[in-house]
């Protein structure tokens, strides 16, 4: 009889927190605020994390939800026009200390609160590239073990610090407005710097000095190179969003 109110206690109490948590619904941050941005092409873009706080700068709805759901722009599909083109400044808290991994589930709430976000997701093959290690292997720079992951993207440079391959084929599909998948089979995160010239600045007179293509450039800074094919990818598809009403909360 004691181990039959022992067992039905155990199921009370399991009960009452599974109830709790979803009364208490998605994770969200304590405070946000949206501001467009007004700053010129070329600027600093990306989303910095640290303890229980993101930082997003020049950011636009796509770039948020690549983020937030690690997703590349590229497999984002959907949506009104502008959700690629205004760019946003945001800064969230949350209550308490949090990871990466808390930070863009508490963004996915707030996309979905702020913006009204609404997507789904299917699969399909689609043309793309899979990120590869060169015959020389890897030339990055492991990350010291407390590192915080933060990346800084401009025309024609990437550089990150705490950064996994998988993150890089990110920051890459990006670039390059196709997906890329990391087949390089390297775990780990990386510091690295990685600048290449764009390819409209390449067609200039053969005497010039132009600098390297972005494959070029992986090769001989990251050792890794692109291998072009059709890519077996998840597609992300916004099914509606909204301006934010308010910039300020």
């Amino acid at each position: 009889m004691a181990t039959v109110r022992r067992i039905g206690g155990v199921l009370v109490l399991v009960c009452a927190t599974v109830l709790a948590q979803q009364a208490a619904g998605p994770p969200a941050f304590e405070a946000a605020s949206i501001k467009p941005s007004l700053d010129p092409p070329g600027s600093v873009v990306g989303i910095f994390e640290s303890k229980g706080r993101i930082s997003a700068k020049n950011v636009t709805l796509k770039r948020c939800v690549r983020g937030a759901y690690n997703v590349p722009e590229p497999q984002i599909v959907g949506g009104p026009k502008w959700v690629d083109q205004d760019r946003f400044y945001i800064e969230a808290k949350a209550a308490a200390p949090a990871g990466g991994h808390e930070l863009m589930l508490m963004l996915q709430t707030l996309l979905a609160d702020r913006f009204k976000l609404v997507i789904h997701r299917e699969p399909r093959a689609i043309p793309g590239y899979r990120l590869v290690l060169d015959k020389g292997g890897l030339k990055a720079k492991a990350s010291a073990p407390d590192r915080g992951s933060a990346g800084r993207s401009q025309r024609g440079r990437i550089e990150a610090e705490g950064c996994t391959l998988a993150q890089l084929s990110l920051k890459l599909a990006e670039v390059l407005k196709r997906p890329v998948q990391d087949a390089t089979g390297v775990a780990g995160k990386f510091d690295f710097k990685l600048e290449w010239t764009p390819d409209d600045m390449q067609a200039k007179p053969p005497d010039s000095d132009t600098g390297p293509s972005i494959f070029a450039a992986l090769q001989e800074q990251l050792g890794l190179k692109l291998e072009s094919g059709k890519i077996p990818a998840e597609v992300l598809v916004i099914d509606s969003a909204d301006k934010p009403t308010e910039l300020l909360r």
